[in-house]
């Protein structure tokens, strides 16, 4: 069987995660590397002593998505409607694929930090600008 070795890639998980490996030599004498984190339709797995996904790239394509949709329409649009397109739009980013990966606790609150952080950014800026707005008149 050819592999191709620009797309491919090995990882270990498990307790000897760590291990130093032999490398993988494909037909036409091409070496597959070793990596610590692989990417797989969008998930990121972690070399650990147990399966892990990484949340970070969610996390940041997250950020991303709500920091477009907030600086466009952040101060023109209600917060109703700012919080229907964190809904339709910056959610579904943040939780692709969650039901497949195991989950700790410290995952959990950092999911959960990530989706306050948008929410605080969203109330907190139309909270300053009704004071700004109050202090005109």
């Amino acid at each position: 069987m050819s592999l191709n070795v620009k797309k491919s890639c090995c990882i270990r998980i498990g307790v000897r995660y760590s291990a130093k490996c032999f490398n993988i030599v494909n037909t036409e004498g091409q070496e597959l590397s070793w990596t610590t984190e692989v990417r797989y339709i969008r998930v990121f797995i972690e070399a650990t002593s147990s399966f892990k996904c990484s949340l970070d790239n969610a996390k940041r394509s997250s950020y991303r998505s709500f920091n477009s949709i907030f600086g466009r329409v952040g101060r023109l649009a209600s917060n109703e409607v700012i919080l229907q397109l964190l809904k339709s739009k910056c959610l579904p980013v943040l939780y692709y694929s969650m039901e497949a990966c195991p989950l700790r606790k410290s995952q959990v609150k950092s999911l959960d930090f990530a989706v306050d952080g948008a929410l605080r950014k969203i109330f907190d800026t139309k909270l300053q600008i009704l004071e700004k707005n109050a202090e005109k008149y």
